[in-house]
């Protein structure tokens, strides 16, 4: 079992930078695939974005390529997502989750264990 609590979000205006976290605790001897997704509201769950076991791997959705990071810190048990050249439809709820597999997936259903969330709002 694993706990996850992200941290960072916040009210931007469009253009500007957040840098989102995701410290995980419990059974962190375990190296978990992560990704981070969001909601926004009256929206289904999407996939944003997620990074391997070691890091050297990570995927991102159109929506986000080139203007998000995703990174890990193992020695922390940290996540964290770099977002860039925000816009009001970056606007949601995000949403950390680690899975087990050992394959990066942008499926909910692999994802095993989620956050509570931290909401991100861009104004125009």
């Amino acid at each position: 079992q694993v706990q996850l609590v992200e941290s960072g979000g916040g009210l931007v205006q469009a253009g500007g930078s957040l840098r989102l976290s995701c410290a995980a605790s419990g059974r962190t001897s375990r190296r978990y695939t992560m990704g981070w997704f969001r909601q926004a509201p009256g929206k289904e769950r999407e996939f944003v974005a997620g990074i391997s076991l070691s890091g050297g791997t990570t995927l991102y959705a159109d929506s986000v390529k080139g203007r998000f990071t995703i990174s890990r810190d193992n020695a922390k048990n940290t996540v964290y997502l770099h977002m860039n050249s925000l816009n009001p439809e970056d606007t949601a709820v995000y949403y950390c989750a680690a899975a087990q597999t050992l394959l990066l997936s942008d499926s909910k259903s692999e994802y095993e264990y989620w956050g509570q969330g931290t909401q991100v709002t861009i104004s125009s």
